[in-house]
């Protein structure tokens, strides 16, 4: 019988690919109602068995288990796309960017030893780290940005309930794919602003 890490490693790995298929399908223009069937059937074909292991499952053998925050921004896509429209505001999209990226700059190099103190020990339950992840989520919330605090709430729960396959708190919450998105996406944002006021209307 499969693990429940295993079995929210394949699903989390089966997201991935949908939204890769939704998206390539929005690029082509696919309607709404075929996106929807197209990110179903992808879904259930990432996990069907070809040979030994499932697509999901080779997948999830090259890059591992995404984090929380990649599944909810993934899924987030696929709804934005089948529905239309967005459901978060840009507003609390660039705050949760601006949090990701923050955490991947202390996170990733100091964990790579370019420091003398390792903040990736603070994920194995620290008290204090769980501490700040809480006066993060309320103060996201003072913020008016929800999906900020959802995200974090949902990195612990997972953590907590040892559904994701590290046992890293760090893990559940960012990874190096979501790093980049809001790393990418604050520094084109930045280099653009001059040429955004530079056209503003009169």
């Amino acid at each position: 019988m499969p693990r429940p890490t295993d079995l929210f490693g394949l699903a989390g790995a089966a997201v991935v690919v949908a939204a890769v298929v939704v998206a390539a399908g929005r690029m082509l223009g696919l309607r709404r109602s075929g996106l929807a069937v197209l990110a179903g059937a992808s879904a259930i074909a990432a996990l069907v068995p070809v040979g030994a292991l499932p697509v999901a499952g080779l997948l999830r053998g090259v890059v591992g288990d995404m984090s929380l925050t990649t599944l909810v921004l993934l899924l987030r896509g696929v709804a934005r796309d089948i529905r239309g429209g967005d459901p978060a505001d840009p507003r609390t999209t660039l705050t949760l960017q601006g949090f990701v990226a923050v955490a991947g700059v202390v996170l990733y190099p100091l964990a790579l030893g370019l420091g003398a103190w390792d903040p990736y020990r603070l994920g194995y339950g620290a008290p204090w780290f769980l501490a700040t992840l809480l006066a993060v989520a309320l103060a996201a919330l003072v913020l008016d940005a929800p999906l900020v605090t959802f995200c974090t709430a949902l990195g612990v729960l997972a953590w907590g309930l040892g559904a994701h396959e590290s046992r890293n708190l760090w893990d559940c919450l960012i990874d190096p794919l979501v790093f980049v998105w809001a790393a990418s996406s604050l520094l084109l944002r930045w280099a653009s602003a001059p040429v955004r006021r530079h056209w503003r209307p009169l």
